[in-house]
């Protein structure tokens, strides 16, 4: 009987199991077991006002607007992740967001609104581009093999820079919000990769009155005067290394 076949068989077995189990090792077994580790993200935004109409008459017009036009907008940050127990990790996530809101205005009477070639519409563009400091609290389940699937809540301030008074809407600077979402830990050979989305929530009314407004020309306040209240809210696409 020739052996040659089988040997050759049970080397080629062997060369596929040892290659299976190394893809199935568990990569930087001890990486979630250091008390603090620091980290960067890169990622996409959209940001958005939740809009409340002041139902007030405007030189005999009633207004309604609402946000139009999302654009994608780009965030950077770095983390910093205390761990408290197995599951639970306090992290401090300061960051950088570009992004632009887009308000849109509607009348009634449907006539044209400062000679709009839509006949009834409007649009106020609002550039942002805030510092946020927020702190989360993230919870982890078990760790799987080489992925780790978690919730992460907090909440935090941020300061805007983006605001431009000569444009005819112009937002408040500071604000405070809610963070909440999910993500996930992937474990590499040197770091973690973590996609994460979270749903911010502002609190604050950034709507500028009127009043405040030093240089706003008079066919511009109705910009202003049709809104009660803008509150922020923006959705977030991370990539997290660490």
């Amino acid at each position: 009987m020739d052996w040659m076949p089988t040997k050759k068989l049970l080397v080629i077995l062997s060369v596929v199991v040892l290659s299976l189990n190394a893809r199935a090792q568990m990569h930087t077994p001890y990486i979630d077991d250091k008390i603090v580790h620091f980290g960067f993200s890169l990622g996409v935004n959209m940001m958005s006002f939740f809009v409340q109409d002041s139902q007030n008459v405007i030189d005999g017009e009633l207004y309604h607007a609402r946000v139009s036009s999302l654009m994608p907008g780009f965030s950077v940050g770095f983390i910093t992740d205390l761990r408290m127990t197995r599951h639970l990790n306090l992290r401090f996530c300061p960051g950088l967001h570009f992004g632009q809101k887009t308000v849109s205005y509607k009348n009634e009477s449907g006539n044209p609104i400062r000679g709009s070639i839509d006949s009834h519409r409007e649009k106020a563009e609002v550039l942002s581009l805030p510092i946020s400091v927020p702190f989360y609290i993230k919870w982890s389940a078990e760790r799987e093999m080489n992925y780790r699937p978690y919730l992460i809540f907090g909440g935090g301030f941020h300061y805007d820079f983006g605001g431009q008074k000569e444009r005819v809407l112009y937002q408040q600077k500071w604000d405070y919000f809610i963070d909440f979402g999910f993500g996930c830990d992937f474990y590499t050979g040197w770091f973690k990769f973590c996609p994460e989305l979270k749903y911010q929530i502002g609190f604050a009314n950034m709507l500028t009155p009127v009043d405040e407004r030093v240089n706003l020309p008079k066919q511009d306040e109705f910009y202003t005067l049709a809104l009660r209240r803008l509150t922020n809210q923006m959705l977030t696409l991370t990539f997290n290394f660490e």
